[in-house]
């Protein structure tokens, strides 16, 4: 019988909130299973996972975000499972959207938490990156996503195979445009996100748009070289 959702939780150095994050799993969403995946962290993160119990991938080494998800996303293919989330381990993300989007599910190949569905963006140098990667995406696909650098992503086996058996779809917007251009079907649902709960986040303001840059880079030359992926058990357009 096939499983239904796996969370996948990449974390690294989120000692002071992992335990948080993946208590409030266990003990109010606990029809989901999840799964952490700890990126050679330095601080505490893997002791805490060990003495609490949590189900965890160990990674000897930071090999980094894309990695860290891909490895996640093979696990949930090889494990059966039907869905496999993209969860913040900084608290930033609500689980109680999660059945929204599993609904959103039985009509697309990936959905988005995103911020922006009929919210509009706060206007500053925080959003116009945000800003032009839409446009860029809307341009090379034709699809609109409002909230395309959201880490809130949930996957078809479809989709998560394509992520687990290549290197280089790292979670990103330059992936989701990829797999747009492959034939995804792409739906966004409405949620709130936070502040991460304690640390501080690797995306200060240089590199903020180092990562904009980058993308959108990717996204209007490097994708149209990839050679596009077969979505097989995908949702048909």
């Amino acid at each position: 019988m096939a499983k239904q959702l796996l969370i996948v939780i990449p974390a690294y150095n989120e000692a002071e909130n992992i335990e948080c994050v993946v208590d409030n799993l266990i003990e109010n969403y606990p029809q989901y299973d999840y799964v952490i995946i700890n990126d050679g962290s330095r601080d505490k993160t893997i002791e805490i996972c060990r003495r609490k119990g949590y189900r965890y991938i160990d990674l000897p080494i930071n090999v980094g975000l894309t990695d860290g998800v891909q490895t996640g996303m093979m696990y949930a293919y090889e494990h059966g499972y039907e869905y496999a989330l993209q969860f913040d381990g900084d608290g930033q993300h609500d689980p109680s959207y999660i059945a929204a989007m599993l609904e959103a599910m039985e009509t697309c190949d990936i959905c988005v938490g995103s911020r922006f569905v009929d919210q509009k963006k706060p206007k500053g140098l925080r959003m116009l990156g945000s800003n032009i990667i839409q446009a860029t995406l809307r341009l090379t696909t034709g699809k609109k996503i409002k909230d395309p650098t959201s880490g809130m992503r949930m996957f078809n086996r479809a989709t998560m195979k394509a992520m687990a058996e290549n290197a280089d779809y790292g979670p990103e917007p330059d992936t989701l445009a990829h797999l747009m251009r492959s034939g995804a079907v792409v739906k966004e649902v409405q949620v709130e996100m936070s502040e991460r709960m304690a640390g501080e986040s690797y995306l200060n303001f240089s590199r903020s748009i180092r990562y904009m840059t980058h993308m959108c880079f990717s996204i209007v030359f490097i994708q149209w070289c990839r050679k596009k992926v077969a979505l097989k058990g995908g949702i048909k357009k």
